[in-house]
């Protein structure tokens, strides 16, 4: 499906178009529409279905609309925290968003970040210390929440959950149902859309959200040359202070695509 179709703003449109996605995955089709009307959402996918840009692309649209007031976002671990972290700051690319990314406990948080990215460990110590407010949370969301069962941080959610407003939207992620996650799941959502990727999915949903890169012609099996700074990413950075002095590193190296010698196959 293509994104323009999904409801999403021009702006969010552009950064997508540029970065190479083509066509929407299925539970970006399936998502986007319901997190951009305002419902609770439970989605069980497996990895490498496009479930991260699924909410990212409608939040960054809902945040910069101002029709929500903060966001926070519950991951299993500091890893895909910053996973997160660099696909809002690449999609956040012609929109104003300040976020947070918690990745230990001596982070320090801007008062102004209206996007709360951690783990439940990190973020249950920190609001134990008073260094976090969620009494403006106005959207909840929990990816995985099986992965944060396999951490052992569904009590450290609960805590979370015990101090965040009623009244919210809540969106929530999962790889696979699970019986332990069932109450918490109860206590999380609201008459919720349920959205269910199969597995045989996964493959296409993988091939879709690729960037294609540019080849060059009659080239056989091309590979991937040593990646190096682009220069211009890095002026423009500069200028126009992308990203909120966060760009991601990998948004600054540019990959050449060479020619395999034939005499090398």
């Amino acid at each position: 499906m293509n994104f323009r179709d999904l409801g999403l703003s021009e702006k969010t449109l552009q950064a997508i178009d540029e970065f190479g996605i083509q066509e929407a995955t299925t539970v970006q089709s399936d998502v986007i529409p319901s997190i951009l009307q305002g419902k609770d959402v439970f989605t069980i996918a497996p990895q490498g279905c496009g479930k991260t840009t699924s909410y990212v692309f409608p939040l960054i649209d809902i945040i910069s609309n101002k029709k929500a007031d903060n966001i926070l976002i519950i991951t299993p671990d500091s890893e895909q925290s910053v996973v997160v972290s660099d696909r809002l700051a690449i999609f956040n690319k012609y929109h104003e968003i300040n976020e947070a990314t918690i990745k230990d406990k001596d982070e320090d948080i801007d008062n102004e970040a209206n996007v709360i990215i951690g783990s439940p460990d990190l973020l249950v110590e920190l609001a134990d210390d008073g260094k976090i407010d969620f009494s403006k949370i106005s959207i909840l969301v929990v990816d995985d929440i099986n992965l944060i069962k396999k951490n052992k941080q569904l009590g450290n959610l609960e805590k979370i959950l015990e101090i965040l407003p009623a009244n919210k939207q809540n969106i929530v992620y999962t790889n696979r149902r699970s019986k332990e996650t069932q109450s918490i799941l109860e206590k999380i959502l609201k008459a919720p859309q349920e959205i269910k990727v199969d597995k045989d999915k996964e493959q296409e949903a993988q091939m879709n959200a690729q960037a294609k890169p540019a080849q060059k012609k009659n080239a056989s099996q091309p590979r991937f040359a040593p990646a190096k700074e682009d220069p211009q990413a890095i002026e423009l950075m500069k200028k126009y202070n992308s990203f909120q002095g966060k760009t991601p590193q990998f948004v600054l190296i540019q990959g050449i695509v060479v020619e395999t010698d034939s005499a090398a196959n």
